[in-house]
């Protein structure tokens, strides 16, 4: 299993739920902390509002499901499915995400900082305004996905692949051009200075 920052050990659980079927449901009145999901089948279920705290996520399927204000908070989601998700403006505070699919996922808004994402395929992805603050996305691949408007101050981006990714007006303070790919991305005037100096560049109006 990849390792969250700082080699921190994932929450313990001190419940099972194993099997459950919650396919097309509405879960918004679901509140669950510290319990462990095995083989949870969430696919086209919507949520507003619904809390899960410090919960674990085995081999759970959220395919085609929707999710509206919903909060994943320091959880750990292993081996999951988020094909064709939704989530906008949900909160991912401190969860970690190991061997988990993210085909055509769509997040809007949102906290996700301190997040794990250590080598996750990102590519069909999209993120747009969401906070990813001292996010771990060393080694994510990003190739030709979208991650526009993050703030992605202090995350962690070594050996992260975002050619052709779209990243304007994303915050690229964090980036350090020698250790990141970013042929063909996509990003702004004022980012591309901002990588420039951060080559050691001085850039001049003329």
């Amino acid at each position: 299993m990849a390792e969250r920052k700082h080699g921190e050990t994932a929450p313990a659980t001190d419940v099972t739920i194993a099997g459950a079927d919650w396919y097309g449901l509405d879960i918004s009145d679901r509140n669950h902390s510290r319990t462990l999901f095995s083989d949870l089948d969430m696919t086209e279920a919507t949520s507003a509002g619904a809390v899960f705290k410090e919960c674990t996520f085995r081999r759970a399927k959220f395919n085609c499901s929707r999710h509206e204000g919903s909060a994943f908070i320091n959880c750990t989601f292993v081996g999951c499915n988020f094909y064709d998700v939704d989530f906008n403006d949900c909160k991912f505070v401190g969860s970690m995400f190991d061997s988990c699919k993210f085909d055509a996922t769509r997040v809007k808004g949102g906290n996700w900082s301190f997040v794990g994402l250590p080598g996750a395929d990102l590519r069909s992805a999209v993120f747009t305004d969401a906070v990813l603050r001292e996010a771990d996305l060393t080694g994510a691949r990003c190739e030709s996905g979208t991650m526009t408007g993050l703030d992605l101050s202090g995350a962690w981006l070594h050996s992260a692949n975002f050619s052709g990714c779209d990243l304007r007006g994303s915050d690229l303070t964090s980036i350090e051009p020698e250790t990141v790919t970013l042929k063909r991305a996509v990003i702004t005037i004022e980012q591309s200075v901002m990588i420039c100096e951060a080559m050691g560049l001085v850039v001049r109006a003329s």
